[in-house]
């Protein structure tokens, strides 16, 4: 499933970037709707009487803009930086931490200066030379779905492949991944398929690929030459859980170019929630099943100094030796990067 892109949103500067004329020519021959916006950060056209409809109309709706800010936040614990080229997802995953991050209006957002972008990205790198510097490109956003549009994932990995310094990290649930194939990457793009329990898709990550699309497209991948590896979030502690996740590496061990591979990578994040995240759930998802029980959590304090419901160190600790066990019967070459 797809969502149909509704408007396109236009911030007057982006048209003094030939990749914003483009598009703005492009959109205009499509019969998309094109509306201006003085600021890509305000962007008060999307409709919808309830917090539920404006939610929807934002996941229609992509805003072209100019990105200035030249500070690229830190990424821990997958890289160092961030790298800005998108915002935000078409997908509406109902446990999705962007709903809090974005507000209820969590449009697309991408940025037509791709080159000023990369050049800040060289900056960085000179800045910790000479260590390598890893960048993420999916911390607040999936890139994969507009880049159809935009390019700006090929041309930072081909960017990427001229920093001998210089590493990419993708993540995506989508598929699309044709145009990547025969790039020039040299090894220095790690693309990352998030994935999860068959059910749990289906459940909760609407507007997104089958998992065995996604197992399909990260072996197109690795079959590329790109180092890949999957993000298995989040981890549900439901009924069946065992069993579910049990089938999941048994269906990743069926592709032979992920599960032979001496450079696949996994990173296992447990579901947790905020406060202000159940409550925006709950009102964008009013019927959802995601274990969203307060009583049956721990409360912590994360890095950015929020509080966070994780699940309490009995079962963190059930699920993380029960990974183990996977990883080592079924994936026994893959690297486990992190568990939280």
């Amino acid at each position: 499933m797809t969502v149909e892109l509704k408007r396109v949103v236009f911030e007057p500067e982006a048209l003094n970037y030939p990749l914003g004329r483009k598009l703005y020519q492009r959109f205009h021959e499509e019969r998309v709707e094109v509306l201006m916006t003085p600021s890509h950060n305000r962007v008060t056209c999307i409709p919808g009487k309830t917090a539920r409809e404006s939610f929807l109309e934002a996941k229609r709706t992509l805003v072209v803009g100019v990105r200035r800010s030249r500070d690229f936040q830190t990424c821990k614990p997958s890289a160092h930086y961030q790298l800005p080229l998108v915002t935000s997802c078409p997908a509406m995953c109902e446990y999705c931490y962007l709903f809090t991050h974005f507000g209820r209006k969590p449009y697309q957002r991408i940025y037509v200066n791709i080159a000023e972008i990369l050049a800040l990205a060289r900056d960085y790198i000179n800045r910790r030379d000479p260590e390598v510097t890893y960048f993420e490109a999916s911390a607040t956003s999936d890139p994969l779905p507009v880049e159809k549009y935009t390019g700006s994932l090929a041309a930072a990995i081909e960017f990427m492949a001229r920093q001998p310094l210089g590493r990419l990290r993708v993540a995506t649930k989508f598929t699309d991944v044709d145009g990547l194939l025969n790039l020039d990457h040299r090894g220095h793009t790690r693309f990352r398929f998030s994935i999860n329990a068959e059910n749990i898709i289906k459940r909760f990550e609407h507007g997104t690929p089958p998992l065995g699309q996604r197992l399909a497209a990260a072996a197109q991948m690795a079959g590329g030459g790109y180092l890949t590896g999957f993000i298995i979030a989040p981890i549900f502690y439901l009924e069946g859980w065992q069993q579910q996740y049990r089938h999941l590496f048994q269906v990743i061990a069926r592709q032979p170019l992920l599960a032979e591979s001496n450079d696949l990578t996994l990173e296992l994040i447990t579901h947790r929630f905020t406060k202000r995240a159940k409550t925006s759930i709950e009102t964008l998802f009013p019927n959802t099943k995601l274990p969203l029980d307060e009583e049956e959590r721990t409360f912590r304090y994360g890095q950015f100094g929020y509080g966070k419901y994780v699940y309490p160190a009995e079962v963190r600790t059930a699920i993380e030796a029960f990974f183990k066990e996977m990883v080592a019967t079924y994936l026994p070459r893959a690297k486990v990067e992190y568990f939280i």
